[in-house]
């Protein structure tokens, strides 16, 4: 019997230290890195959903109804300042400045001749008078003759792309209807999209702000080889966004931007005082992100964080931890809530420097 009870004991003492054991390695689930956020000036580039317009885009509409007899230029093509680009057949104009010019010269011989007969007091001043307002009509019918036969010339106004042609050689054409668009891509402006506080901040923070250059990245992610000025800001906000526009010029001198493409615009945004942590030191639970804080206990507990920028690698606080908050780095996946595990700290900036970021 007494044999059965020191068994019973040592039993006992076995699974009590086995418990004992998978409780400290539970608690200790293994060796970790710890960092704290990084206070810090520096910058960080934001991208916005810009639309690509030419600096001067127009339709080029006919000014005259007729038929389409010449078209002198092909789709794509540039053209300089003033080139002839089509023409409306121009018979009926023709005619009619012809008409016109003789009208004039039947109006300039009636007025020599009431002169002689005025000189000699045949006629009175006012008859005379009336001979002279003929010939000035006559002058404004031919004016306007040859205004309209030049509308049967469409040149371009300045030097540009053609865009689509719609109409074919020999159609019929109405006042108005449209012939072409040409586009000015020399230049182009990039308009895009800003919030309030975003705007309030480029607005106000003059001194502290980054230089009005911004760069342009393409649609297959490309950046483009030239900065662009921010020039404007519309005047009003969208009622409905809550955005307001601003406007970018970029050059392009190898035409390789057309009106109408889309890009992101870059800008780069300084921060100052900036609480800055790795994004691999978080994890998200429906869409909301955290953090785990390693306390004096060497427990870990979950906080969540609120994020006011997003970097490549880094994130940038704006609640949550503070800069002596000590964060597990490493593990994420791994430890759970309340965990208590053995850590390695590491110091915020010696962590930094091996991610992408610019300090100021």
């Amino acid at each position: 019997m007494k044999r059965i009870v020191i068994l019973s004991g040592a039993l006992a003492i076995l699974c009590y230290a086995s418990c004992t054991s998978k409780k400290e390695i539970k608690e200790e689930t293994g060796k970790y890195t710890v960092t704290s956020a990084l206070k810090i000036d520096t910058s960080f580039t934001k991208e916005y959903v810009s639309q690509i317009r030419s600096v001067r885009n127009i339709e080029l509409r006919a000014q005259e109804k007729g038929y389409l007899q010449n078209i002198y230029v092909d789709e794509g093509q540039f053209v300089k300042a003033g080139q002839l680009l089509f023409r409306i057949m121009p018979k009926l104009y023709e005619a009619e400045l012809l008409k016109a010019e003789a009208e004039q010269k039947a109006a300039e011989i009636e007025l020599q001749n009431t002169k002689t007969l005025a000189d000699k007091n045949v006629v009175s001043k006012n008859e005379f008078a009336l001979a002279q307002v003929k010939v000035e009509q006559a002058k404004a019918e031919v004016a306007l003759a040859k205004l309209h036969l030049s509308f049967t010339e469409i040149r371009a106004p300045f030097a540009g792309t053609i865009d689509r042609i719609p109409l074919k050689l020999g159609s019929l054409v109405d006042e108005g209807e449209l012939l072409t668009s040409l586009s000015d891509n020399s230049q182009v402006f990039a308009y895009f999209n800003v919030s309030e506080p975003e705007y309030l901040d480029y607005q106000t923070n003059v001194k502290n702000r980054a230089n009005n250059k911004v760069g342009l990245l393409l649609a297959n992610n490309q950046p483009l080889p030239y900065k662009g000025d921010v020039e404007t800001i519309e005047s009003e906000f969208d009622s409905e966004t809550g955005n307001i526009a601003f406007r970018a010029k970029f050059p392009n001198p190898d035409k390789l931007l057309k009106h109408g493409e889309t890009g992101k615009v870059q800008m780069t945004v300084p921060l100052r005082n900036a609480l800055i942590i790795p994004q691999k030191a978080t994890y998200e639970i429906q869409d909301k992100i955290y953090v785990f804080v390693v306390g004096a206990d060497k427990k870990a507990k979950s906080r969540e964080i609120t994020i006011t920028s997003k970097m490549p690698d880094l994130y940038v606080v704006e609640s949550g931890i503070s800069g002596t908050d000590k964060i597990l780095l490493d593990g994420v996946q791994k430890v759970k809530e309340d965990d208590r595990i053995e850590f390695e700290y590491l110091a915020p900036r010696e962590v930094v420097a091996h991610l992408r970021l610019k300090a100021e």
